[in-house]
């Protein structure tokens, strides 16, 4: 059972970090593209969710509330770019926060005018609620499976679109000179509201595929920013490749030590309360261990994309 065990929380990290690259992946697109710090990504999150959770059960249909939390959110990206990232692109990092910052603050409130404060419920769908057996008697939930799959399958989408198409060659050029292919004739406008758009998208699927796990509700995206934000530090800002490798380490980190950190511990410490508080502390610091160890070894992260 030892070994089942381990393979399922192997599973469950490598589902919690495929879901952390789709939020990390636009992410750092955007900020090594555009130098840009959006710390309303987590919102687009939240609107993928709320999109997909309204869809769904107004028509019945899980497909078109995943792609409804997907367009969804790449719109409200592209319209939030033209009006109000666009006009801070030349500013200093604190009015980007600042800027952005204003915008949780203003979706929180939207969002909870539109769809009330009560969260909204979205269920597996029937045909994805089942599980894949295991040796020993186990099994693994196939919505689970799914999300593993579908970030996998995001991840060599956006290493073909960054490495095999013109529009790939022109976000590589905009993110180390904006100013030569800007006088190059490309249209970096244009360019930056795609890759913010297309960042949006992703978040607005990971906030969509995680619905149906969690409850959607106001705010749900802040915790997963910050984990995502630890994510393309230890992959390196402006990697995808970095995005998937970090992701996937936190993800691993995060779940084994929450599993498996109270009985490594339970060695140590005979009392059952103490033994609780200092397990769920100690595990909730172990993606910043992890991220302090490796800056201390690459500062510019594992993969950074000008190496």
């Amino acid at each position: 059972m030892t070994s089942l065990l381990l393979f399922e929380q192997l599973l469950n990290g490598l589902q919690l970090g495929m879901t952390l690259f789709l939020m990390a992946a636009g992410l750092t697109l955007v900020f090594g593209v555009m130098g840009l710090i959006n710390l309303a990504h987590g919102s687009l999150y939240m609107i993928g969710a709320f999109c997909c959770a309204w869809v769904t059960n107004t028509t019945g249909s899980f497909l078109l509330g995943l792609l409804a939390g997907f367009f969804g959110a790449a719109i409200a990206g592209a319209i939030i770019e033209i009006i109000v990232i666009r006009r801070l692109y030349n500013r200093d990092h604190l009015d980007q926060v600042l800027a952005t910052f204003a915008l949780i603050l203003i979706f929180s409130e939207g969002t909870s005018w539109i769809f009330g404060a009560s969260p909204l419920y979205l269920n597996v769908p029937k045909w994805l609620s089942g599980s894949i057996p295991l040796w020993d008697g186990g099994s693994y939930p196939m919505y689970r499976l799914l999300i593993i799959v579908i970030g996998l399958i995001i991840a060599y989408a956006l290493y073909l679109l960054i490495t095999k198409t013109r529009l790939g060659m022109r976000i590589r050029a905009g993110q180390f000179d904006r100013e030569m292919i800007a006088a190059l004739g490309v249209d970096i406008r244009t360019i930056y509201t795609l890759v913010f758009a297309l960042g949006a998208a992703l978040a607005g699927l990971a906030g969509s595929l995680v619905g149906a796990l969690r409850s959607v509700e106001v705010g749900m995206g802040e915790p997963v920013l910050i984990l995502a934000l630890v994510v393309i530090v230890i992959g390196g800002i402006g990697s995808i490749k970095g995005a998937l490798i970090g992701a996937i380490l936190v993800g691993f980190v995060d779940t084994l030590g929450r599993v498996f950190l109270p009985s490594l511990l339970g060695f140590f410490i005979d009392d059952v309360s103490s033994l609780a508080t200092l397990s769920a502390s100690l595990s909730s610091i172990l993606v910043y261990v992890l991220m302090a160890i490796i800056l201390a070894i690459r500062p510019q992260g594992l993969f950074p994309a000008n190496a």
